[in-house]
């Protein structure tokens, strides 16, 4: 097809398995996605959520980078107003000093999580201004070199380790990010709404779009982000607006099997509308006609894989995207390994 096709993953557990399990379950998806050809593996940033196991974004992904060799792998997104921009700095300008130019920093404004734990975790608030002079801090982190030279100031910590008193004027006077600084980390902006969309615009970023649960806002965001992008600001990392958008996916080999397994994902967003959370559940025949319901929502795309990259290229082409990442949801993760495998078949033929 047309455009670069990615992968979304938020570890998620089902019914009967342990969280190990479905931790090692998400590095076999990545490098099965590699394979397969996929260009980015990502993941989102959850907490206190007994469906998803990805709160750690960053030590997971150093686990997939660790374990495959060309696929992208980033997040989807780090929750800013969670970290300091300091700390995320250096833990993706760690992966990146690892790994190269592998690695992808997506960020966002939501906490990830619910009120109670988010108030546990919050480092600020997700004001527009705060959130647009968190990034721009990123990105002066991740700037400048990343060769190793002389340092003019002496951390407090430095001096106790080496048994020596040290003068305040010999203290460090400027903020470094190391390892980070010199990596120059791709940074893509999240969102789903406009507010995401401005600050993507305004510091000249990509923008990836969260329509895989807010369709509604995507073309109000996307027309915001085009319109208002600012190719000469000082942050800006693409000469032209950049989209990503995502879709929720189930392939199989018919359709009635595909909607049947999607049962699966139907039954996750009952229990997220009603507060709940658990791992994820079998799917079940009983629902299949109330879940079949094709053309009501684009970003929901369930069928054969012929079926399903052809209604995904149609939704990059309706809103000109630049690149599409997709979520699957199955209760076996060899459904989910399958799914994605058919489907980038399809989709790279």
């Amino acid at each position: 097809m047309t455009v670069p096709l990615n992968v979304l993953d938020l570890a998620p557990t089902s019914t009967g398995r342990t969280r190990k399990q479905a931790l090692d379950d998400s590095l076999r998806l990545a490098q099965t996605v590699e394979q397969s050809g996929y260009n980015r593996y990502w993941m989102a940033e959850h907490h206190g959520s007994a469906t998803f196991m990805s709160s750690a974004t960053a030590l997971l992904l150093g686990r997939a980078a660790e374990h495959t060799s060309t696929i992208r792998v980033g997040s989807g997104g780090v929750m800013l107003p969670n970290h300091a921009p300091l700390m995320v700095a250096e833990y993706y300008g760690t992966l990146a000093t690892i790994y190269g130019d592998r690695v992808d920093l997506g960020l966002g404004r939501a906490p990830g999580t619910d009120p109670v734990t988010a108030a546990e975790l919050r480092r600020g608030g997700s004001d527009l201004n705060d959130f647009a002079a968190d990034v721009l801090k990123l990105t002066n982190f991740f700037s400048g070199s990343d060769s190793v030279g002389v340092d003019e100031g002496v951390s407090g910590a430095q001096a106790s380790v080496l048994g020596l008193s040290v003068s305040p004027s010999r203290f460090h006077r400027t903020v470094r990010a190391i390892p980070g600084e010199g990596t120059n980390v791709p940074l893509w902006m999240l969102g789903s709404s406009t507010g995401g969309a401005q600050v993507a615009a305004e510091l000249g970023l990509p923008f990836s779009f969260a329509s895989h649960f807010a369709p509604q806002q995507m073309s109000a965001a996307l027309q915001t982000y085009r319109s208002r992008f600012k190719a000469g600001a000082d942050t800006a990392q693409v000469e032209k607006p950049t989209v990503m958008a995502g879709v929720n996916i189930m392939v199989a080999e018919t359709e009635r099997e595909a909607q049947y397994q999607a049962t699966t994902h139907k039954k996750m967003q009952e229990q997220l509308r009603f507060g709940a959370t658990g791992p994820l559940q079998e799917p079940t025949w009983d629902r299949v006609e109330t879940w079949s319901n094709p053309g009501i929502d684009p970003t929901h795309i369930i069928g054969t894989p012929d079926t399903v990259a052809q209604k995904i290229n149609e939704f990059v082409e309706a809103f000109s995207l630049d690149e599409v990442i997709v979520s699957c949801y199955a209760f076996d993760p060899a459904v989910r390994e399958k799914a994605l495998t058919d489907l980038a078949k399809e989709w790279n033929n």
